[in-house]
């Protein structure tokens, strides 16, 4: 018989347990549904939720980057670095004595200064999150903008920057265009080839994404909003014309990710700066869209 009050308690507990987390839900669903949470850029995150995003964003990314082995970050990747870093980085990090631009002022949460981004990354989580960019935060992958050597010359880069002075950020931009300029003088670089690897459809996926194709595009596979400002593309490979311009085969398909205005100058699509690489791996995908 003693044992029965135990149960009760076990049973009373579970149920407030239950109740508890209905009335969480409840609550969280009112928050959401009835537009209670401020998603205004002028409202900060509470502490917690920026603390909370912040250890989870720093223990993603050691995880992540636990496996890369850096190249030897040298002083000639540094230099080529300085130029990368005044092109892509100083917009919204800014330098030492170079404010971001206004823009990157207004964004919530505001990028952080780099400038003792090496006191508090490994080169290899630099690399990493310079790669992929990290979700939720403005910070882009640069994957399908930059080139390895490219990633790892802005990391060799940003290890250097917290001894710099602003006089030494002004002298290592302008040694680094300098020698740009040397090294485009004195070499007549070879026109690119093309690259002759087959089709990747896992890749063309993320290539899509990476050059913002769901922004218009409904994209089977691609999570995203529910745009409709271009043509939905599922069902894609069963069509027989691109456009209702180009015959449906995938080397079309790839020229028309590639200029789309070049075969329908009415269309708003726009040249994405896509590469003939990333084009096929795109229609690879495309083409898997029955």
């Amino acid at each position: 018989m003693a044992a029965f009050p135990h149960r009760t308690t076990l049973r009373g507990a579970a149920i407030a347990a239950v109740a508890l987390g209905l009335a969480a839900a409840a609550a969280g669903g009112a928050i959401v549904g009835f537009g209670l949470y401020d998603v205004a850029s002028t409202d900060q995150h509470f502490q917690p939720t920026h603390s909370l995003l912040e250890y989870t964003m720093r223990a993603s990314v050691r995880r992540q980057a636990a496996g890369i082995r850096p190249p030897a970050l040298d002083h000639v990747r540094a230099q080529r670095g300085a130029t990368v870093y005044a092109a892509h980085c100083t917009a919204c990090h800014g330098g030492p004595g170079v404010a971001p631009q206004p823009f990157a002022l207004g964004m919530q949460p505001v990028p952080g200064a780099l400038i003792d981004a090496a006191r508090n990354w490994q080169s290899a989580e630099l690399y990493w999150i310079t790669r992929h960019g990290i979700k939720m935060s403005g910070m882009p992958a640069w994957q399908y903008r930059l080139d390895e050597s490219a990633l790892w010359d802005v990391v060799a880069f940003l290890q250097r920057l917290p001894l710099m002075s602003p006089a030494d950020y002004e002298e290592a931009l302008a040694g680094a265009d300098a020698a740009r300029r040397a090294a485009s003088d004195a070499v007549n670089m070879p026109a690119p080839t093309a690259d002759a690897s087959l089709p990747d459809a896992h890749r063309g996926k993320l290539a899509l994404t990476q050059y913002g194709c769901h922004a218009c595009h409904l994209i089977p596979g691609i999570t995203g909003s529910r745009v409709h400002i271009g043509p939905p593309l599922a069902g894609l490979a069963s069509r027989t014309l691109i456009a209702g311009k180009l015959r449906n085969t995938p080397d079309n398909l790839a020229r028309w990710i590639r200029t789309p205005q070049l075969f329908d100058p009415r269309t708003a699509m726009p040249a994405m700066g896509v590469t003939e690489r990333d084009a096929r791996d795109m229609a690879a995908y495309l083409g898997r869209l029955d």
